[in-house]
């Protein structure tokens, strides 16, 4: 049947502090406990600004996780394996293999059928009653097809005999096999020390566990033990990890592997020979669980068997296997243990472990025949299968990981799990997906859980101050945050902060590393106290939570559900190894809450609140526990639990009570009452305990300081408290101790050698318990005087000084806030305030300068306020007089409004005399109203007088009718109004539409702007926008001038001037037809310049155009190319075209001034390389000496693959720039035509662009009507090329010179044909050996092919040891000239074909270059291997690419095209050259230019 979806539960409460309140945390947590704790977890939101730094030191972070097996973690599906593990190993006992049969094209569950079976009453009634329909309905299979049939077949056949063994009805005829001499009596089995595989426990690599203690991994089998023992033999496996047959083996199918290679695989395995064994025939055990079901389709087509096969779910404890055999008696003494009878013998079987004999015929079912394979008898069978299960636990990974490669391999588990990128997956899919997981039979997905990491260890994620490093500014802030995991158990408000040990896990935090469906199984924190977590960085962490009043419904629900398993382990929950599906627990009434805690939040468990969860996807979290003063009730209970399960303590908690009351004094009062109450109580049980053991009769005692005891040795050996106000002792049992509870469990000895052991006497107890409640109860004495003081009605009052009194006495005695004492704190501010207030009021003039008047209801009120305090002020007598005398003020004002018409200066002698009250007089509104109606019509009157002088603005105007609006309304003031209203809207008409020309949405002609002018001069108004289209008309005027005299020059202008012109232009909101013109210009210009870039300038060049156009004539330059090259970001380094031929921006626009400055580089460019040289080679004679020398453009020491630049000499490593590569150019012993002449980056500064392509550029330049300094500079180029390239010409046409080229040429033609001659010998060999092997082939192949067959690297190493030099001889002075021409000509940023002639010879005059030969082929072996291992990485994507379906190969032609496409433009020391310009070509060009 198919699970339910998973329906989410109610989200729990969410909260959202404000700054105010995060500022104390565990005030804010009181705060909210009566809502959050109805949920048994909450969620808190820090302010947006609460972001602390993650401390972890990543690269030292490392850790071992724990593998979890989501489908053993849920309690209901690991019943079902269990039982599928005990009926797998009845059958394998049996000698048979467990196929477990297909209903409804789906696994029998025989968990539920055999509980279902069982519920109905049994195999015998339900076939008595004919109920298997009835079986197969609560199955949840469809009426109608027979399916109780075929059910009752499958249980007959499969769980039936093991039902039966089980119930021991096969026992039931068997009678005692009698004993004889020479056998002994049989003795207790007790299994091997292999371990199962889930009860495999993490290494304690540390002591800071402080979970309950579980069971630890019996020791490893020795060889010595598996060679002694043939059925230890037979497992083919041993050592860590999984310990049973068919565990850890490679799966029948290959394609049944874990979908990610990231998942932790099983150890290897150590195979073990099998050696024969005598009299017994054995055949292997092939019982594997592997989820792969292998349907078997039967006759019938329905009833289709499945082989369980799932390898990490059979756990059989490996020690059943390994039987000790009893030696066989003799024939004549095998008696039928049934019948008791030895006849038919040949009918006659023998247990192999207990040598019993059964006919075939009496065991219960019948065997047909004698089974082929061992054989054990029915009791043997019962024994083994009613062993019960070991208990369940964690194994540890085999792998130690950091937080990047867990990273890496959880991020690649969930996106290929879920096929998808990580942060694309919803959260609802993967809660959905964990919980359909947790409970399948049919998957076994297995995960990593990086858990309980000791952050004192490891370090926390929070900043903390230990020393160990210097904290930054804001990390201190963080580092005493009360919200600091590391703080807050500690706080002065926490209970934990009174415990003086590092408690890990509850003072200490401890860290969490989680991936996707890692999980924390239901559990509840040690003593029930709070829990608090934060997720500093990741993927949500879903969280489940139970509230407390509902923990023992959760406990007794999963003990109804999986009765079997708190069975074996009733402390299960307390083990944190299991969990049960959230509506499971909520369709049995338990109420269940959840939420998706995200990084940045914090999760909250309050005490003894059930939680569980799993995590996301990859994160980091981190967790601690701590104690407010509400939980020290659920702390006491909490013990009382423990003791009942018998569990260890983590602390003492009559320890922690009586060390809070030793000191009441440093208590917060809230946290001593609570103290005082749990201290009453554990006094007065005290008292109990110890009368009980005066009746017993034991009167001895001593004290004990316990606190200085470790507490394994004052814990309880009946329930394993951890004892401290007393406990019971032996004088002859050292060892033994108990605490009163459990006095009769003490020893055996008589109770005259028992005696107490006491911290307190009884007498000290009480004492303790005054201290505290004087501290709880001085509150309550000033409270009264508090409420005394603040409600006297009719009776004397206090003064203010009494009642700060009362302030400073909560203050001093440590008061926690209440509201009591906030009532004082308003009356005191309250008091405080009328008093500053009377006194502003009684000083008049003060007063009015420093403080807003009071109305006259409000003088009133203030001096009620004043009667009803409760303390006396002395200034309530100067109140009343001051409202008795603005009273009198009212009358009199009321008087002189009634005048009509008002008497103007009577009037402001009242307004006078109302501004100097501190009262704010109604009736002065009135007065100031009469008063601003005349001035306002004065002011009207005169500016409308005066508006033809045109002074007057609309601004004026405006506030002129704002006034107006505000002043008291007649028939005077509504036509002045109206005269104003028509002037201001004719004014706006004229400036909005001056506004629209200026606005230049729509540029207007010179024309219409002058006639808008004209029409607005009438208006007899200040208008600024029309003055403004004033200024923008004479400004295009202007412009026009400016455009018509340059236009009109002797020369082009410059592209800088008309830039200028263009940008003023466009600014001005006039329409001028001259512009567009100028900005075709402009665009012609730059699209030159851009041209021209893209011809000389690199991709990415750090260069601009006129400085690879112009000579370097600097020595210091070098440095600045270097720190160009290398990208440093400082501007001092980089100079302006204008720097770099030394002129200003006017001499630019001088003609001629470009040609003059490129003419003087020239020479200081030949003079600055010449120092170069001189420098780079002084540099190169140090460098062995200096090893603190930087070289090549990364400015890094020298290396072993270190290239000289042949124009600079300066030293480059060959992986930091481009090369002439050995392996581009054709092979040949003519070593002198190989094109190796290496130029570095600082001195090929440009593409080097052919002197034909340059002239192209300078035919376009004098078509454009602008000039431009590159252009210039590149006919400085040209020219400087071309008288270079014609003296060349005149050295190399010498006679001797030609000379030598036809000689070059001849010896390079012989040196060919040798090396062709010398290949075809080598292919022919080759041929000969082919043919020998797989007959002759067809065809001949040509040399290139004899050549592509070996390494191009190693074809050049074999020539090199064969180069001869020097092949020619030339005189000193034609070799100076050539060098000086090559230098000249190196120089140059233009490809000339002279230079690489005169390199041919300069290079055939001397010997051979090998050294430098052999570094090019260093370096490129070395960029070989770089890109070799770049190829592997880009495969490995392409094959996984592959493997999702997303990667299409491409074609070689393809990549080609790509490759082609990708490669620069031109590269002077790497590409082929292009073919020569004709001379005809060049000259008429030349004439030309």
């Amino acid at each position: 049947m198919e699970p339910e979806e998973f329906v989410p539960p109610p989200e729990c409460p969410v909260f959202e502090p404000t700054w105010e309140e995060f500022e104390d945390p565990l005030e804010y947590i009181a705060k909210i406990r009566p809502i959050a704790e109805k949920a048994g977890i909450c969620k808190i939101r820090p302010p947006v600004d609460w972001q602390p730094p993650f401390a972890v030191e990543v690269d030292n972070f490392r850790f071992t996780p724990r593998i979890q097996r989501l489908n053993e973690l849920e309690a209901e599906t690991r019943v079902k394996l269990n039982y599928l593990d005990q009926i797998a190993r009845f059958w394998e006992i049996q000698g048979s293999t467990l196929k477990i049969p297909n209903v409804e094209r789906k696994m029998l569950d025989l968990f539920t059928l055999s509980k279902i079976v069982t519920e109905e009453g049994g195999y015998e009634v339900i076939c008595k009653d004919r109920r298997w329909a009835r079986v197969a309905q609560r199955m949840c299979y469809p009426s109608g097809k027979n399916i109780g049939s075929l059910l009752r077949s499958h249980y007959e056949r499969i769980v039936y005999p093991y039902e039966l063994y089980q119930s021991g009805a096969n026992l039931a005829q068997c009678k005692a096999r009698p004993l004889y001499d020479s056998e002994e009596i049989d003795k207790e089995y007790k299994p091997h020390s292999i371990p199962l595989r889930q009860s495999v426990q993490p290494p304690k690599t540390n002591s800071y566990g402080r979970r309950a203690k579980r069971l630890q991994a019996d020791p490893e089998p020795s060889e010595e033990d598996i060679e002694k023992n043939p059925e230890l033999r037979k497992l083919q496996i041993y050592g860590a990890g999984p310990k049973m047959m068919g565990l850890g083996l490679v799966a029948k199918d290959r394609n049944l592997r874990r979908r990610d290679k990231d998942i932790p695989e099983c150890p290897p395995t150590l195979i073990v020979k099998d050696e024969p064994m005598e009299d017994i025939r054995l055949e292997p055990c092939t019982v594997e669980f592997c989820y792969d079901i292998k349907e078997e389709e039967e006759e019938n087509g329905e009833n289709s068997n499945t082989v369980f096969t799932k390898s990490t779910r059979l756990r059989r404890n490996a020690a059943n296997s390994q039987f000790t055999r009893k030696p066989v008696a003799k024939a004549e003494f095998f008696v039928c243990r049934i019948c008791a009878r030895s006849d038919d013998d040949d009918k006659l079987l023998v247990c192999f472990v207990c040598n019993d004999s059964y006919h075939i015929y009496c065991l219960l079912p019948p065997l047909p025949e004698i089974p082929r394979t061992v054989w054990r008898c029915p009791k043997c069978v019962v024994e083994e299968c009613k062993k019960p299960p070991e208990a369940f636990g964690f194994e540890q990974a085999t792998r130690e990981y950091t937080l990047q490669s867990f990273g890496e391999m959880a991020d690649t588990f969930k996106s290929d799990y879920f096929s998808m990128p990580v942060h694309m997956v919803p959260t609802e899919l993967v809660e959905k997906e964990f919980w359909r997981l947790v409970c399948s039979i049919d998957e076994d997905v297995t995960v990593e859980y990086g858990a309980d990491i000791h952050s004192k260890e490891f370090g926390s994620g929070f900043p903390m101050k230990n020393g160990k490093r210097k904290l930054t500014p804001e990390e201190e802030e963080y580092a005493i945050c009360g919200w600091n995991l590391n703080v807050l158990p500690v706080l002065d408000q926490s209970v934990l902060c009174h415990i003086n040990a590092d408690i890990s896990g509850m003072k200490v935090p401890w860290l969490y590393v989680g991936m996707v469906f890692s999980t924390f199984c239901w559990h509840i924190e040690d003593h029930w106290s709070y829990s608090i977590n934060y997720l500093h960085w990741g993927e949500p962490k879903t969280w489940y939570g139970v509230p407390s009043s509902a923990a023992e419904l959760l406990e007794d629900v999963m003990k109804k559900l999986t009765p079997e398993l708190f069975d074996s382990q009733p402390d299960l929950l307390h083990q944190l190894v299991t969990i049960m599906n959230p509506n499971i627990l909520m369709s049995y009434g338990v109420p269940v809450f959840r939420t998706n805690q995200c990084a940045g939040e914090f999760v909250i468990t309050f005490p003894r609140a059930y939680h569980s969860g799993f995590n996301q996807g990859y994160n980091f979290a981190e967790a601690v526990n701590f104690c407010t003063a509400d939980w020290l009730p659920a702390g006491r209970q909490c013990i009382d639990h423990y003791r009942r399960l018998r569990r260890y303590c983590v602390f003492s908690h009559e320890e922690l009570i009586c060390k809070m009351a030793a000191n009441p004094e440093k208590l917060d009062l809230n946290l001593a009452a609570v103290v005082h109450k749990e201290m009453l109580v554990m006094v007065q049980e005290e008292r109990k305990l110890r009368k009980a053991l005066l009746d017993k009769g034991i009167t001895e005692a001593e004290r004990e300081a316990f606190e200085l005891l470790p507490d394994d040795e004052r814990q309880c050996n009946k329930c394993k408290t951890t004892c401290f106000l007393s406990a019971l002792a032996c004088y002859d049992c050292p060892d033994a101790l108990v605490c009163l509870y459990h006095i009769d469990d003490l020893c055996k000895c008589p109770s005259n050698r028992h005696y107490l052991r006491y911290r307190y006497t009884l007498d000290e107890l009480p004492t303790m318990l005054h201290k505290l409640k004087v501290r709880a109860e001085s509150f309550d004495i000033w409270a009264n005087k508090v409420k005394f003081t603040l409600e006297v009605i009719d009776g004397p009052k206090k003064t203010l000084e009494q009642l700060k009194a009362l302030q400073w006495e909560a203050a001093e005695k440590k008061f926690p806030e209440n509201d009591l004492l906030q009532q004082l704190r308003n009356a005191i501010t309250e008091v405080e305030k009328c008093v500053s207030e009377a006194q502003s009021l009684v000083c008049t003039k003060k007063a009015s300068r420093v403080r807003s008047k009071l109305t006259v209801e409000q003088l009133k009120t203030f001096l009620d306020q004043i009667h009803n305090l409760p303390c006396i002020i002395h200034q309530e007598k100067d109140v009343k007089d001051l409202l008795e005398s603005v009273e009198s003020f009212q009358l009199l004002a009321q008087e002189a409004l009634k005048v009509s018409p008002p008497n103007i200066s009577d009037l402001r002698d009242l307004i006078e005399q109302g501004d100097h009250m501190v009262i704010d007089v109604p009736e002065m509104n009135q007065l100031r109203g009469q008063v601003q109606q005349a001035l306002w019509l004065n002011e009207v009157r005169e500016t409308l007088a005066t508006s033809s002088s045109r002074h007057v603005t609309l601004d004026v105007m405006r506030r002129l009718m704002e006034s107006g609006c505000n002043v008291t309304q007649n028939l005077e003031v509504e036509k002045a109004m109206a005269e104003l209203q028509e002037l201001l809207t004719i004014s706006e008409r004229w400036e909005e539409k001056a506004q629209i020309c200026l606005e230049a949405r729509q540029k207007h002609p010179p024309a219409t702007l002058e006639a808008i002018i004209k029409e607005a001069e009438t208006i007899p108004v200040f208008l600024p926008n029309i003055l403004s289209l004033k200024e923008t008309l004479l400004k295009a005027r202007a412009w026009i001038a400016d455009v018509e005299e340059i236009q009109n020059g002797d020369h082009y202008p410059c592209l800088d001037d008309l830039e200028g012109l263009v940008a003023v232009g466009r600014d001005l909101p006039v329409r001028m037809d001259e512009l567009h013109h100028l900005e075709v210009q402009v665009m012609a210009a730059h699209s030159w310049r851009e041209k021209a870039c893209k011809t000389f300038l690199k991709k990415n060049s750090c260069y601009t155009l006129l400085e690879v156009l112009c000579p370097c004539n600097n020595v210091d330059s070098h440095n600045i190319k270097r720190a160009r090259w290398k990208k440093e970001k400082d501007c001092s380094l980089f100079k302006s075209d204008i720097e770099s031929l030394g002129l200003s921006a006017q001499d630019l626009r001088e003609p001629g001034s470009v040609s003059l400055a490129f003419k003087e580089g020239e020479q200081k460019e030949k003079e600055y390389i010449l120092q170069l040289r001189e420098l780079n080679a002084s540099k190169s004679q140090t460098s062995q000496h200096n090893e603190q020398q930087q070289y090549c453009v990364c400015g890094q020491p020298s290396n072993d693959l270190m290239l000289q630049c042949d124009l600079c000499k300066d030293w480059f490593h060959g992986t930091c720039v481009t090369y002439p590569k050995l392996t581009n150019q054709k092979h040949s012993l003519a070593w002198w035509d190989w094109d190796f002449r290496f130029l570095c980056p600082l001195c090929m500064r440009s593409r080097r662009p052919r002197l034909a392509t340059i002239l192209a550029l300078l035919v376009a330049l004098q078509k454009l009507p602008v000039r431009l300094p590159e252009g210039e500079a590149l006919q400085c180029l040209t020219e400087r090329a071309i008288t270079w390239q014609d003296r060349a010409r005149q050295a190399l046409a010498v006679d001797d010179v030609t000379v030598l080229l036809e000689k070059l040429n001849e010896l390079g033609q012989q040196l060919q044909n040798e090396v062709t001659k010398e290949l075809v010998v080598l292919k022919e060999s080759t041929r000969n050996e082919d043919s020998s092997q797989e007959g002759s082939a067809e065809g001949e192949g040509t040399v290139e092919d004899v050549i592509a067959t070996l390494s191009d690297l190693e074809v050049i190493n074999s020539y090199l040891p064969r180069l001869k030099g020097a092949v020619i001889e030339i005189s000193e002075s034609t070799q100076q000239q050539l060098e000086e021409l090559m230098m000249e000509g190196d120089l140059l940023e233009v490809n000339l074909d002279e230079t690489h002639t005169m390199w041919r010879i300069l290079q055939a005059a001397g010997p051979p270059p090998l050294k430098t030969l052999q570094k090019f082929v260093e370096v490129e072996k070395s960029e070989r291997k770089l890109s070799k291992a770049k190829g592997k990485d880009s495969e490995k994507k392409r094959k996984r690419k592959s493997e999702r379906g997303d990667y299409t190969p491409t074609s070689q032609d393809e990549l080609e095209t790509k490759k082609s496409r990708d490669e620069p433009a031109s590269d002077s020391c790497v590409k082929k050259k292009a073919p020569p310009a004709t001379e005809n070509q060049v000259e008429s060009k030349e004439e030309h230019l």
